[in-house]
């Protein structure tokens, strides 16, 4: 009679490879914290105890110039600034920017990215170029748009004849927040670029050639091949300048000192602490300010859904 030995099923090939990239992805989660674990250590010892004062400050009416009046009210001073309108004024007012800023630089700073990954000659020069205004104080561009915004000497409304040469930039709102923006965009979209031309070098020629072969036009490639795969870039630069951009100030105070409603969420709580010196009020609007970063970082995160395993094609 004729006997075979009894043999366990194996695993299937493709079983391996997706456990093989989950232990891979594992590896790198637990190598990312311990490189990233001196640097939180050390911020944690420089921002914990400004982070939990303003935390215990948010909890008292407490006035600098009458500091003996200390009065403990609990989270009233978070209830009257999220019941008064101004805050949620304010709160639009920096999402607007927030959006149209990232939006804009994302754009074009992958057009940016392109070109500086494309050039064969004055590679380093052209990059250079792109990346100087990023190299100049946020303070300095923004007085130099303030200029060419201005109504009596500034250049953009003569290169814009439709809106004529009396054209006050500042006056209103929506015109204001515009030269905000701009200001905003032609500072930071080098460094959007800059993070997506780390993110499209990653990609493999190979990849890109195989689709042209296969009669891929370059929209196709762009869409299918191209931004699928720096799907991880575009997350971390469009966190790292959303991020950024919710917390803008210096342009604010320089161009209109939130004047005509373009006031943000951060030039507001300036002006409660340094201003009219509201110490309590003022540490409320920073813990509110942090927790909406907080929640921006979340909500994008969760939005680009990146796996890093099935972004080298691993998973």
């Amino acid at each position: 009679m004729a006997t075979g030995a009894v043999t366990a099923p194996r695993p299937q090939a493709s079983d391996r490879a997706r456990r093989a990239a989950t232990e891979r992805s594992r590896g790198e989660n637990r190598l990312g914290w311990k490189l990233v674990a001196p640097a939180v250590v050390m911020m944690l010892l420089v921002t914990a105890y400004p982070m939990f004062r303003a935390l215990y400050l948010s909890l008292y009416k407490y006035r600098l110039t009458a500091p003996e009046d200390r009065e403990f009210v609990g989270l009233n001073n978070y209830l009257a600034v999220l019941t008064d309108s101004l805050w949620w004024i304010d709160v639009g007012n920096t999402v607007f920017i927030m959006v149209v800023t990232v939006a804009v630089e994302l754009v074009i700073g992958f057009a940016f990215a392109m070109v500086m990954h494309r050039l064969i000659f004055a590679r380093g020069v052209v990059r250079t170029s792109i990346l100087i205004p990023y190299g100049i104080i946020t303070v300095v561009s923004a007085f130099a748009w303030q200029f060419a915004f201005s109504l009596n000497n500034g250049f953009v409304n003569g290169w814009l004849p439709f809106v004529g040469d009396d054209f006050n930039w500042f006056g209103s709102k929506w015109p204001a927040l515009f030269a905000i923006c701009v200001s905003e965009i032609w500072k930071t979209t080098p460094f959007m670029s800059l993070l997506l031309l780390a993110g499209l070098s990653q990609i493999s020629e190979d990849m890109l050639e195989a689709a042209k072969v296969d009669g891929a036009t370059w929209w196709q490639r762009l869409w299918k091949v191209i931004i699928p795969n720096m799907r991880a870039a575009i997350m971390v630069a469009v966190l790292f300048r959303a991020l950024d951009a919710f917390r803008i100030f210096d342009n604010i105070y320089v161009m209109t000192r939130g004047a005509q409603g373009t006031e943000s969420a951060s030039f507001l709580t300036y002006r409660q602490v340094i201003e009219q010196f509201e110490l309590g009020i003022g540490s409320a609007l920073s813990v509110l300010l942090f927790l909406s970063v907080m929640l921006i970082a979340f909500l994008l995160v969760k939005l680009f859904r990146v796996d890093l395993a099935a972004a080298r094609q691993e998973g």
